[in-house]
């Protein structure tokens, strides 16, 4: 089983596609690989799986989840841009797996290609190619020509060989769920890879969320298998709900005995959580639905990773599925905003939807990215106006003249930045703020000015409740409407 892994655009889908000789890259929407995927082929009387990655930041548990199962890693690196990112973070995914692995410099037709500052970025980070003394084996390869390719599928059957991987297939099956979803007419649904035994249609298999009786199961190209051998990638159908990503299955004499694995059934379906605001805090309510459960994870992570200060996003439900009407229902009841991952509208929610009285905002995406900067421009509707206070300078006031009422004269000196006329000032007495007013007027030797500036003395007419003494400071700030920023 291999692993193809690497940042963003160095070309991992279209070598995958290359490999295979099909269009997948060209189908992913924008370009990006969203989901984990399995391919396998024969090459010399060997079957050869590949698991594609996504490389953005936000599917890092994907990947880690891919670098995991897998017995060799292919480290895709586009010439051109050498180290990356998300090369780095790969790197530590390898060395976490502890699995060798194969460094494949990718778009070597450019003009721009640099193979070399490439393999010495890669050093760096403590992979190092044979051609530069190191035991790592690297290829210089074109995905998009095909230049390469067939040295590549070489090199991982050498590496394979050394490996010598080995399985027994008398073993009950077992293996790793790596992509699973709800799909609307055939029910929970499964992409999983066997990594012990043979796993057969009729077998009953377990994870620790659910249980099932494989009624179908298929082959990455949708063909019907009657049994799935170590390595070999299927999807499942016949699971009691929708396994967890990341899980390990293992088959059963029977349900009963199954059921002793699965201990706490559905324990992540439909999850609802809450979470407590501080003083201050405004919350952006979420009711999320995704096409797979690799996609719920992903966008999850991404989303907690925006600043939430002044707004706390509150995933109340996140689940895999189209939206129907509970999530209709639970939307309109918590005031949240309902986010579609690759999903649709039921007909019964969208019968809800018209009704005048429900007030739920539905909203779909194909693009990951799309989504979460939707969300941020809704945290930033939320917050409305805000008032943002500068500071401009600072007076040490050496003397107090004329006052009366809750105004008062006083002369000092600009000991940093400028002190405007009209401003908002803080009065601070022995680094304690007593009071806090405006300035009415601003003189400079008897004569009213608009500004001043570091060292200047300049006499100053407060408004304020308190009595302003000699040795005072005078903080000057003025206070601006502006639109909230996260």
């Amino acid at each position: 089983m291999v692993v193809v892994l690497g940042h963003i655009d160095s070309g991992k889908t279209t070598l995958l596609d290359n490999i295979r000789k099909s269009r997948i890259a060209e189908k992913e929407t924008g370009g990006i690989t969203q989901h984990i995927g399995t391919y396998q082929l024969e090459r010399k009387g060997k079957k050869i799986t590949f698991i594609d990655t996504p490389g953005h930041e936000a599917f890092s548990q994907m990947r880690s989840r891919g670098a995991r199962i897998a017995d060799i890693a292919v480290l895709v690196i586009d010439s051109a841009k050498g180290v990356e990112t998300q090369t780095k973070e790969v790197i530590l995914r390898i060395k976490e797996a502890d699995i060798p692995c194969i460094v494949a410099l990718n778009k070597t037709d450019k003009p721009e290609a640099d193979s070399r500052r490439a393999e010495s970025e890669l050093q760096k980070e403590g992979i190092s190619v044979e051609s530069l003394g190191g035991k790592v084996p690297s290829v210089k390869i074109s995905a998009k020509t095909g230049e390469g390719v067939e040295d590549l599928l070489d090199l991982i059957g050498l590496v394979s060989e050394m490996q010598e991987l080995k399985a027994d297939t008398e073993n009950p099956a077992s293996g790793v769920i790596i992509e699973s979803y709800m799909d609307s007419k055939r029910g929970p649904t499964a992409t999983l890879i066997v990594t012990e035994g043979q796993l057969q249609l009729g077998s009953v298999i377990a994870t620790p969320s659910t249980t099932g009786k494989i009624k179908i199961l298929e082959d990455f190209q949708g063909k019907i298998m009657e049994k799935a051998l170590p390595g070999d990638p299927a999807v499942c159908l016949g699971m009691e709900s929708v396994p967890m990503v990341g899980e390990k299955f293992k088959s059963f004499p029977s349900l009963d005995e199954a059921r002793s694995l699965s201990e706490h059934p559905q324990a992540e379906e439909g999850k609802i959580s809450e979470t407590s605001l501080e003083p201050g805090q405004k919350a952006l309510n979420i009711i999320l639905k995704t096409d797979v459960a690799g996609s719920v994870e992903a966008v999850e992570e991404i989303l907690k990773s925006l600043p939430q200060e002044k707004i706390v996003i509150r995933i109340l439900k996140s689940e895999v599925g189209d939206v129907n009407e509970n999530d209709i229902k639970l939307a309109q009841g918590s005031h949240a905003l309902v986010l579609g991952f690759r999903v649709k509208i039921n007909p019964v929610a969208k019968k809800l939807l018209q009704r005048e009285e429900v007030r739920v905002q539905v909203r779909n995406f194909e693009i990951i990215y799309d989504l979460v900067e939707e969300v941020r421009k809704v945290m930033k509707g939320t917050l409305g106006l805000e008032d943002v206070r500068t500071d401009i300078g600072s007076l040490k006031v050496l003397k107090t003249f004329w006052s009366k009422k809750n105004r008062q004269i006083v002369g000092g000196r600009i000991t940093e930045g400028e002190v405007t006329k009209g401003t908002l000032i803080e009065v601070l007495r022995e680094e304690e703020i007593i009071d806090k007013g405006k300035m009415v007027d601003l003189q400079k030797n008897k004569k009213s000015i608009e500004q001043a500036s570091k060292g200047d003395e300049v006499g100053i007419l407060y408004e304020g409740s308190k009595k302003i003494e000699k040795g005072d400071v005078l903080k000057i700030y003025k206070k601006e409407r502006k639109k909230g920023e996260l």
